[in-house]
């Protein structure tokens, strides 16, 4: 059975993002394996190695843990985050400098430098890093991505290995974490970036989670408040305790610092936006790195979730976000697994800001429950539930897929994982659209892309966009309002693309 994944964690964003998934996975595999035994579970994403004598040997399953390695390739055209937080930081022993890719002049924020200068320039040499990562696979399940769509290196540069990696290893699922820029974003050309990245995503990923940093800032800044207040509250109640604005918990300001003197903007460090993206990532791939009487894997996901190939953008959220982001407090958790089902599906919880699923149509629904006091009944009765209330295709009415691994988040007692393709998704490319036609209708900055490729290429990319747009659109406006009865066509469909049952 396929079994290791491959991360590929490029640019700034994506590395941020990945340090913090290899964080959690740590502590997590450190709390439940006491054995200290290197089991397959850990080797989906280490390897373990014996380094005495001054060469690597790896060790199989069932050896002692010796020295963890990630299985990682490390790319960015800078070398701050490399050298600082890779090589340098905290997670350093999992990391070597043969895992890595970097230069010193980066991408200019370009899209078109990072792919048609760097990639062909770092193509020989990343290609090389990447086989020798997969002769230490014994079965390869998957290349995991992780990188963001608003700068040069991410978009770039990471969507260039991608489609490199289609043609080299065509039967390897390529799986896609990427970072959809915010309204306020302060790269101009990030519309560019986002919309010439899509186009390759769209063509070459298996499967892409979208997550969109303005969610991500929306989530942070209404989990302060509810605690904020709920701070407050006690504060009335007690003997004059005294809550300090500014601290890390009771203000959302506290994780930004301002430069450029007066009126300046806050600048972000992004901490506990990456954290929430890297639980995701740590809750999609726990099935894998855990046992559990339903697990699911990478490959399984987009086998059942992505029944057209363009159509593979999954819509994400996870409950509860409170250990997330309030570590300890547990006054802002849901009361029950039943309200953590409830609060997944709720739009304020999405990772896509104007994404609204329940008044949508969903193609198919995964499900991720993590928890040893999580009962199939548990499962069963809110999936009973939810197919009540979800839209479901008429050709698809039980597409549900779901996963339980027995271990807990750690300071959770449960979580819910939901991955929904879901014609809302949409709403991010629609955004982008707007905002990618805002400048390129006044062909602003576009002589910085040209120097590289065809301004034809701004047409492809648009159309291709607006294809899975209006594809989307389309089943949507054919099942709102009469899911539920097929014509003879669909019924053809629904016999082709029927789900396995999970419960």
């Amino acid at each position: 059975m396929p079994r290791e994944i491959i991360t590929i964690q490029v640019g700034q964003c994506g590395n941020q993002i990945a340090l913090k998934f290899w964080e959690l996975a740590l502590k997590e595999h450190a709390e439940y394996n006491k054995s200290l035994i290197y089991d397959e579970a850990l080797s989906s994403f280490f390897r373990n190695v014996d380094g005495r004598g001054g060469v690597q040997k790896n060790l199989p399953c069932g050896s002692n843990i010796t020295d963890l390695k990630a299985r990682s390739i490390v790319v960015d055209m800078e070398t701050g985050v490399i050298n600082n937080k890779i090589l340098n930081g905290e997670l350093k022993d999992i990391f070597e400098a043969r895992q890595c890719v970097s230069d010193q002049s980066g991408a200019g924020n370009n899209w078109a430098r990072g792919h048609l200068e760097c990639g062909p320039k770092y193509k020989e040499e990343i290609e090389e890093k990447v086989r020798q990562a997969v002769e230490h696979c014994d079965s390869l399940q998957g290349f995991f991505f992780t990188h963001s769509l608003g700068g040069g290196t991410g978009s770039g540069l990471g969507s260039y290995i991608l489609k490199d990696l289609a043609d080299l290893y065509p039967s390897v699922f390529r799986f896609s974490t990427c970072v959809f820029p915010s309204e306020d974003d302060d790269v101009v050309t990030s519309p560019y970036n986002s919309m010439l990245a899509l186009n390759v995503l769209i063509e070459n990923a298996d499967c892409v989670l979208p997550v969109d940093n303005q969610a991500l800032f929306d989530i942070v800044s209404r989990i302060d408040t509810q605690y904020q207040a709920q701070a407050h509250k006690r504060e009335e109640k007690s003997s004059g305790a005294i809550i300090k604005q500014g601290s890390a918990i009771t203000d959302p300001m506290a994780l930004t610092e301002k430069k450029g003197g007066v009126g300046a903007k806050p600048v972000r460090h992004y901490e506990r936006e990456n954290s929430i993206v890297a639980h995701v990532i740590n809750n999609l791939t726990c099935s894998m790195r855990f046992e559990g009487d339903l697990n699911v894997d990478l490959n399984e996901i987009t086998m059942n979730l992505v029944p057209y190939p363009r159509m593979h953008f999954l819509l994400s959220s996870l409950s509860p976000l409170y250990s997330v982001l309030q570590p300890g407090n547990s006054q802002l958790a849901p009361r029950g697994i039943d309200d953590s089902f409830r609060e997944a599906m709720e739009r304020s919880n999405q990772l896509i800001q104007q994404a609204n699923p329940l008044e949508a149509v969903y193609l198919a629904c995964g499900l991720i429950v993590r928890g040893p006091k999580v009962e199939i009944s548990d499962i069963t009765r809110n999936v009973e539930k939810l197919q009540k209330r979800l839209k479901m295709v008429g050709w698809n009415k039980e597409g549900f897929k779901v996963g339980h691994c027995y271990q807990a988040p750690l300071n959770q007692p449960y979580s819910v994982l939901t991955l929904a393709n879901n014609t809302s998704t949409r709403t991010i490319m629609q955004r982008l659209r707007t905002k990618f036609m805002k400048i390129y209708k006044q062909k602003v900055f576009v002589h910085h892309y040209t120097e590289f490729m065809d301004q034809s290429h701004f047409d492809h990319c648009l159309e291709t966009c607006e294809e899975v747009i209006e594809s989307y659109k389309n089943m949507e406006e054919k099942y709102l309002g009469k899911w539920g009865e097929l014509d003879d066509e669909e019924e053809i469909v629904a016999d082709a693309y029927r789900f396995r049952p999970i419960i």
